[in-house]
C-alpha cells in the first residue's frame, strides 16, 4: 500500500472514475437498509451510519478543495484535518442531508476530474503526513476511501 493512497488496498480493479461515479447510488442503496438504525453506532466508540455519511460529506469537501488547489497552484502543501474532531459536529445531522451534500459535491468533483484527467494526473502536491502526492493519487484515494466506507456500511447493515 502506498503512503500516497492509504486506501489503495480497497480498490477492486474497476476504474477509479467508475467507482467515484457509482458511490452516490451505492450509498443511497446502503442507507435504505438502515431506517431508524442509521443513528445507532454498531459498537461503542464506532461511528453510526449517519456519522459515516457526515464524514463522507466532509471528506468530499476536503477532496474538492485539494483537487482545485492542485490545479490552481504549483506544488501546494495540503492541509491535513483531524476527522475525529470534525466528527464532534455530526450529532443530530440526518444521514439524508449528509448524503445530499456528498452527492452534490461528488457530481461537482466528477466534472473537474473528467476535464482535468489525464493531463493533470501528475500535478504535484505535498501532504505533511503523507508526503508527495499527485492529482491522480488524490483521485485514487477518493475511490479507495469510498470503497472502505461502503464496506463498513454493508457490514453494519448485515449485522443483526
Amino acid at each position: 500500500m502506498s503512503q500516497a493512497n492509504p486506501y489503495e488496498k480497497f480498490l477492486d480493479g474497476r476504474s477509479v472514475e467508475s467507482i467515484l461515479a457509482a458511490t452516490p447510488a451505492a450509498l443511497t442503496s446502503a442507507f435504505a437498509a438502515f431506517g431508524e438504525r442509521a443513528d445507532t453506532p454498531p459498537a461503542p466508540g464506532k461511528w453510526s451510519p449517519a456519522k459515516i455519511a457526515c464524514h463522507l460529506a466532509d471528506c468530499e469537501l476536503v477532496f474538492a478543495f485539494r483537487l482545485r488547489q492542485i490545479m490552481a497552484e504549483d506544488a501546494p502543501t495540503l492541509q491535513p484535518f483531524d476527522q475525529e474532531r470534525w466528527a464532534t459536529q455530526y450529532n443530530g445531522v440526518p444521514a439524508a442531508q449528509a448524503l445530499a451534500v456528498f452527492s452534490a459535491l461528488r457530481q461537482w468533483n466528477l466534472r473537474l476530474i473528467g476535464s482535468a484527467l489525464p493531463s493533470a494526473a501528475a500535478r504535484p502536491a505535498t501532504h505533511p503526513e503523507r508526503g508527495a502526492l499527485t492529482f491522480a493519487s488524490i483521485v485514487e484515494t477518493m475511490a479507495g476511501h469510498d470503497l472502505n466506507h461502503l464496506g463498513q456500511l454493508q457490514k453494519i447493515a448485515a449485522a443483526p
